[in-house]
């Protein structure tokens, strides 16, 4: 899971931090609620935990401004010593998704992460389209502009994959992971696949719907009309 977490009391950054990378989780970390926003609107996280009590911007207009940017709608748990029943209004009504107050038991801050980054899943759509790139996941076609994308069955995990994180790119880390889990080929397989990908789109589209971004991973091109 890829957590951001602003927070700008060090000390209780820290003890967060370390015991979330212990659960194989991956942190990003802001200090002030303006990083907090830069990074939530030019990255994507699974959640991003959001403390109250900021030093420049108060969380609950934080909250807010990361929820008007937010076009994929990244749920967001608030930390706070505010524990009034107004208070907790207060952060649902600027979009906060849950609400956990100080002190609490990091396992349950775990438990809460792992709750909000399944909910999306429940309502998520089959069928993924921007511009003339369209995938149905259940039912495992792909098209451009109403033709037919002959991609691999890893190909079109791949493919959909990319189309589900658009416009943001995906790291090969994160797809060796995908497609391989814990045991990743030890030759160029994804390169492959990246190859033939390429080919596939550009057999329907005119042009290769995937580009390399370096020292980084995959994306793909611009989309929209």
């Amino acid at each position: 899971m890829n957590i951001l977490l602003i927070e700008d009391n060090h000390a209780i950054a820290s003890q967060i931090c370390a015991f979330l990378e212990a659960q194989g989780w991956k942190l990003d970390f802001a200090a002030s609620g303006k990083l907090g926003v830069d990074l939530a609107s030019t990255q994507k996280f699974d959640v991003i935990i959001l403390d109250l009590n900021l030093p420049d911007i108060d969380g609950l207009e934080v909250c807010e401004q990361i929820k008007l940017q937010d076009t994929s709608n990244t749920p967001i748990l608030m930390l706070t010593a505010r524990d009034t029943f107004e208070d907790k209004a207060k952060g649902f009504g600027k979009g906060a998704d849950d609400y956990l107050t100080k002190p609490f038991d990091l396992r349950e801050l775990v438990l809460r992460c792992e709750a909000m980054k399944r909910r999306p899943m429940l309502h998520k759509k089959s069928v993924i389209k921007q511009g003339k790139l369209q995938v149905d996941q259940k039912a495992f076609t792909a098209e451009w502009d109403g033709q037919p994308i002959k991609t691999t069955k890893t190909g079109f995990v791949i493919l959909s994959k990319l189309l589900d994180e658009y416009p943001y790119p995906i790291s090969r880390s994160e797809l060796l992971e995908l497609l391989w889990g814990d045991e990743p080929p030890e030759s160029n397989s994804l390169k492959a696949h990246m190859y033939e990908l390429r080919k596939a789109t550009q057999q329907v589209a005119g042009q290769s719907l995937v580009l390399t971004i370096s020292k980084i991973g995959y994306k793909l091109v611009e989309l929209n009309d």
